[in-house]
């Protein structure tokens, strides 16, 4: 039986993680092309601490509820949906609303699990999957033997571009913040971890040999420069966060126009449901074969009870966070 109502992850102003409050509301019910989840576990992504903080609001007709990855079961499911789905755990990309015991999702976001794979692992690969996917191979073109540059490479971003590309046939360069965090980057695969508190990345970069083909960047305008100095001809410059700032001083046009080289970038929340769906469509045909196969696992850093969602907050702030924190809601065995 599905209840009238839930218990989920509420704020009233912006704020601090002390803001973060476990109300009663009641449970969404699925449109006609959604699914309704019972979640047992949520991922948290750098985005939800965005929108806490009151920079980055939910996109128009999006639940104003935290979390943007859910693993669960599927309980209900709207008039387009075939009910062979019903009673299926699941992972999803949700639109928000994840820090909730239920969440509706668009049944397109919906994945298998990948075999082997628990709960609480599978909550961890939706926000991240297809992130990557999208900014990294499709954006970026990432291709066999081409080496990728992966900034934060100890995020949840960074551990699993690493994988991926690793699984994929390319090679990993990253930058991470501390001999800890580097020593994480290299255990995953990449072939040089640069800790950029002690080091310049393009220097190390330029010493390891050639330039770099793909650069996924989540820091922005202070390292500009540097990313497109390094780049080898015909690179791509991806971005998906701009941590240290979005407006650049200065550019060099003439380095972009010489090496031919590409600068784009993404946000994942505002995209349609055909673009996330078809994002989805390439995960299952392309990644998540590797993950059944054991090539790439989410890295989980820890697991939090949904009514401790600020402390997880402030564990992902503190910054010694490697790769994913997942909150627990339903009993995720």
């Amino acid at each position: 039986m599905i209840p009238a109502e839930m218990s989920f992850v509420s704020f009233n102003t912006p704020g601090p993680p002390d803001v973060l409050e476990v109300v009663r509301g009641p449970v969404p019910k699925p449109a006609a092309h959604e699914v309704l989840i019972r979640v047992a576990a949520a991922g948290i992504n750098r985005p939800d601490i965005f929108q806490r903080q009151g920079h980055y609001p939910p996109p128009a007709g999006a639940s104003p509820i935290l979390g943007l990855e859910v693993a669960g079961e599927v309980v209900a499911a709207g008039a387009d949906v075939p009910e062979a789905v019903l009673g299926k755990r699941v992972c999803a990309l949700t639109n928000g609303g994840g820090y909730a015991e239920y969440v509706a999702v668009p049944a397109g976001q919906v994945l298998r699990l990948p075999q082997g794979f628990s709960l609480v692992q599978a909550a961890a690969l939706p926000e991240t999957s297809f992130t990557v996917w999208h900014n990294l191979f499709e954006r970026g073109g990432l291709k066999a033997g081409q080496t990728a540059l992966i900034h934060g490479g100890s995020s949840g971003i960074g551990t699993t571009a690493i994988q991926f590309a690793r699984a994929l046939g390319a090679h990993v360069i990253v930058t991470a913040g501390s001999a800890e965090k580097c020593q994480a980057c290299r255990d995953l695969g990449a072939e040089l971890a640069i800790n950029y508190r002690e080091q310049d990345f393009a220097e190390a970069v330029r010493a390891h040999g050639r330039g770099v083909d793909v650069i996924l960047d989540m820091v922005g305008a202070p390292y500009l420069d540097r990313n497109l100095e390094i780049l080898a001809q015909d690179g791509t410059l991806v971005y998906i966060a701009f941590l240290g700032g979005a407006v650049a001083a200065s550019v060099n046009l003439g380095l972009v126009q010489r090496k031919r080289l590409t600068l784009t970038g993404s946000t994942l929340r505002p995209r349609s449901l055909e673009v996330k769906a078809g994002i989805a469509t390439a995960l299952r045909r392309i990644v998540w074969p590797l993950l059944d196969a054991g090539l790439a696992t989410p890295i989980i850093h820890a697991t939090y009870p949904l009514g401790r969602t600020a402390d997880a907050h402030r564990a992902l702030e503190a910054g010694s966070v490697v790769g994913k924190i997942v909150l627990t809601v339903h009993d995720p065995a």
